[in-house]
């Protein structure tokens, strides 16, 4: 199993919790953000579908189904081998299967954000994505099935662990200081 010597900051993380505020920080960093969720989007509007929660989940899980619990992570790889890039980040991580994917071919360091559910769901309603739950009964019923695919697993398995209850700065702090020591330990 030969390894490409890329490095992957994969970032995985509940709903609202700050994943994607903490890639655009790495992403100023030099690093490509490749997106997990957009691959997904990209699929509805390629089958003329409306990214709404319910069509994304039932994407992802026909990718799931058809390719493997790693389908879509593979779907990344993909692109990311094509542009041969050497300083990625994938927001979005759900589960080990995919996690293990990037590490058959990738470098890779896991990273979790976590916000408390009330925090989070503020965040979620704030931003007012197409796909974002509106209730918190929504949120709750979206928050378990994204812990059914596995995602308290890849949380639990990461190499770094934030607490993301404070104001943007915090995050973006976090992220100057990782991306030197992840340059320091190359």
């Amino acid at each position: 199993m030969g390894r490409n010597r890329a490095s992957v900051i994969l970032i995985t993380g509940m709903p609202g919790s700050g994943k994607t505020t903490l890639a655009e920080y790495i992403g100023r960093q030099g690093y490509m953000i490749i997106n997990m969720g957009d691959a997904v989007r990209e699929l509805a509007s390629t089958w003329g579908l409306e990214p709404t929660a319910q069509n994304l989940g039932l994407i992802a899980e026909r990718i799931r189904r058809e390719e493997g619990e790693a389908g879509i992570a593979r779907r990344c790889i993909g692109r990311i081998k094509e542009r041969a890039l050497d300083r990625i980040l994938v927001d979005g991580i759900r589960s080990l299967e995919e996690v293990d994917a990037f590490k058959e071919d990738f470098e890779v360091t896991l990273l979790a954000v976590h916000a408390s559910p009330k925090t989070r769901f503020k965040r979620i309603l704030k931003r007012g994505r197409k796909d974002d739950p509106l209730s918190w009964e929504d949120f709750l019923r979206r928050d378990r099935r994204e812990l059914a695919l596995g995602l308290g697993s890849a949380i639990a398995m990461a190499d770094y662990m934030i607490v993301n209850e404070g104001p943007p700065e915090n995050l973006e702090r976090f992220a100057k200081r990782l991306i030197r020591a992840l340059q320091r330990d190359q």
